[in-house]
């Protein structure tokens, strides 16, 4: 686990909603996050989002649901973060990853295909439970150029 990024300025994206400690909402959280990372223009990352959720999400119900306590799954895109994050009500259970030499056990791997596909993911205590996220650096991305790469503007010849 590293420390999250600092987010420093307000978000140009954010969305939380609480699901209840469901197997169905596992796939209803994936699905939501990896649409709204496309509109907000991150389609690059939708697919690496909604395995991540999928993985965050399932780890709560497993070992942090609460009967009729709800599971919050969030998602914030600023200029250089792209943050999803799962709590759940049952802090004193923190997620920990496996090693690679943990091979007996047929499950308990997925924080280390979090740890993969995620820049850095942690955990944070709430006042009731705890907060599991994932973060991916954003950097901007470069302006796009007016004509395509291997067309000269200049040449009258070259432009169709």
């Amino acid at each position: 686990m590293t420390e999250p990024a600092a987010l420093p300025e307000p978000p140009l994206h954010e969305d939380r909603l609480d699901y209840t400690p469901t197997q169905r909402s596992v796939p209803l959280a994936r699905r939501r996050a990896a649409r709204l990372v496309g509109e907000w223009g991150r389609a690059d990352l939708a697919g690496d989002v909604a395995l991540v959720v999928s993985e965050l999400m399932t780890n709560a119900l497993l070992h942090g649901s609460l009967r009729g306590r709800l599971i919050r799954v969030g998602v914030t895109l600023d200029h250089r973060v792209l943050r999803v994050e799962v709590s759940d009500p049952r802090g004193e259970r923190l997620p920990g990853a496996r090693t690679a030499a943990d091979t007996e056990d047929q499950f308990g791997r997925g924080l280390l295909l979090v740890g993969a596909l995620a820049t850095r993911w942690g955990c944070e205590p709430r006042s009731v439970g705890k907060t599991v996220y994932a973060e991916w650096d954003t950097p901007p991305r470069p302006a796009r150029l007016p004509y395509p790469e291997h067309v000269d503007p200049r040449d009258p010849g070259g432009a169709l």
